[in-house]
């Protein structure tokens, strides 16, 4: 059994979760000095890392999806010393005993349960999509998750071209070319942008198809998009998606999805064959089963240094964690928010084994970027500032190609972004769905 005896001197560390968080703590340790010894095991049911802000590029084909992701077996590999071990463990965390300090773990492919003990254990669950208790989000719309979504949702749209471009019925054609984006946060807007722009560049090739009958429609159940910025950002992201087409529905909220469309509360029905929910995330639903407290999203509760409350030797961070913000509230489920989260949880976790205090997290945000397609994009300065159009695009392409994590995603990705400048985008429909325009998304995308 992995860990079960650990080197001599060594602590066991077991982490939960592969993503930003994740990982993030499992390098952060593998790379402390002064004495203090670790075997690092990482526990995700994927075997790797997915660089999540490029997926509406993938889901339009920009960006190959596999080079957006990262093997955890390598990303951990980068980092091993003489010092300290780093291993990885494909499986589903199913319960955890503190008292006896060991993790239950389900293999997703052979369905078999390990226990793996640990002396200190890592919560970084994530998040998953929120259906906001709406009903048909499960089984009718698209979401933007994972790998398997940006293929599922490009063959969808790809999808609805092919059959618009030959039915002679014109009420299903309309809702064929209606496509329709649930929510107006990072992903949406991003999604809503880069969607626009994919649609723009590939309908010559469908002469029974009239641009001017081709819609998207962003809907946002607040009265400004990009809410975790400043209005004058969600202003001009508006602006920009108007000014290419975009339907801009503010202040609407969804009551339901069915095969046909999507209810809105007010009553007002919107036809549409591809609807994509990007509404809003929670913390993964395992959190609540695991006998932590958490609080009323389900968010586990913890202390300023990640400690959980009333849970010894157990911590979390990232997504799945209320981090409390000194001054008041928690830290908001970012990415750029997870990586040093896991900077300062690795040197707690040594602080702690060494009997000595641990530092509560403090940080502030570098500024957040959206991509807006078509080599645009709105950038947040420090300071508040604002940069907005081909300037700002430059710096998320810049920035964002930058954290990718490894030279082989770096140099992918680039080489991508290169040939996207000469060549027509990705528009093949991979053969994934056989069953038209009118199925289970989720379950075709398991398959």
């Amino acid at each position: 059994m992995p860990n079960a005896t650990p080197s001599k001197g060594a602590s066991r560390v077991v982490i939960v979760g592969g993503g930003f968080a994740g990982v993030s703590t499992a390098r952060a340790l593998a790379k402390l000095g002064g004495g203090q010894r670790f075997e690092i095991t990482l526990i995700a049911r994927q075997n790797f890392t997915l660089f999540t802000p490029m997926l509406p590029e993938a889901a339009t084909g920009s960006i190959e999806t596999r080079h957006i992701v990262q093997p955890l077996r390598v990303a951990l590999g980068h980092d091993r010393g003489p010092r300290h071990s780093s291993s990885f463990e494909l499986g589903d965390a199913i319960g955890i005993d503190i008292e006896g300090r060991t993790v239950s773990v389900r293999h997703p492919l052979t369905h078999e349960v390990k226990s793996i003990p640990y002396d200190e254990l890592v919560l970084a669950l994530g998040a998953t999509d929120s259906t906001m208790g709406v009903p048909g989000v499960e089984k009718y719309t698209v979401p933007l998750k994972t790998v398997a979504d940006a293929e599922v949702l490009r063959d969808r749209v790809v999808g609805a071209l092919e059959v618009a471009a030959k039915t002679s019925d014109l009420i299903e054609r309309d809702r064929l070319l209606r496509f329709v984006v649930v929510g107006g946060n990072f992903t949406g807007v991003e999604l809503a942008g880069e969607l626009q722009a994919f649609l723009r560049s590939i309908l010559h090739y469908y002469p029974g198809v009239d641009p001017s009958q081709v819609e998207l429609v962003l809907l946002e159940s607040s009265d400004h998009l990009l809410g975790h910025l400043p209005a004058k950002f969600g202003k001009y992201a508006a602006s920009t998606l108007v000014k290419r087409g975009t339907r801009l529905l503010l202040s609407r909220s969804v009551s339901a999805v069915d095969p046909h469309g999507v209810e809105l509360k007010d009553g007002e029905r919107i036809a549409s064959a591809t609807v994509i929910w990007a509404a809003g995330e929670e913390p993964a639903p395992l959190a609540k089963h695991l006998g932590v407290k958490t609080n009323d999203h389900g968010a586990i509760e913890t202390g300023g240094d990640f400690a959980v409350d009333g849970a010894a030797h157990v911590w979390a961070l990232g997504d799945c964690a209320a981090v409390p913000r000194p001054g008041g509230g928690t830290y908001a489920p970012l990415a750029q928010n997870a990586i040093h989260e896991g900077a300062l949880l690795a040197s707690n976790i040594r602080a702690r084994l060494r009997g000595k205090p641990t530092k509560t997290f403090r940080y502030r945000e570098l500024g957040q970027m959206a991509s807006l397609g078509d080599r645009h994009a709105v950038a947040q300065l420090p300071g508040g500032g604002m940069l907005t159009g081909t300037l700002a695009w430059m710096a998320w392409r810049t920035y964002y190609l930058g954290q990718l994590p490894g030279w082989s995603q770096k140099t992918r990705v680039a080489l991508d972004w290169s040939l996207a400048l000469a060549f027509p985008p990705e528009m093949a429909r991979l053969p994934l769905l056989e069953h038209g325009t009118s199925f289970d998304v989720r379950d075709a995308a398991r398959r």
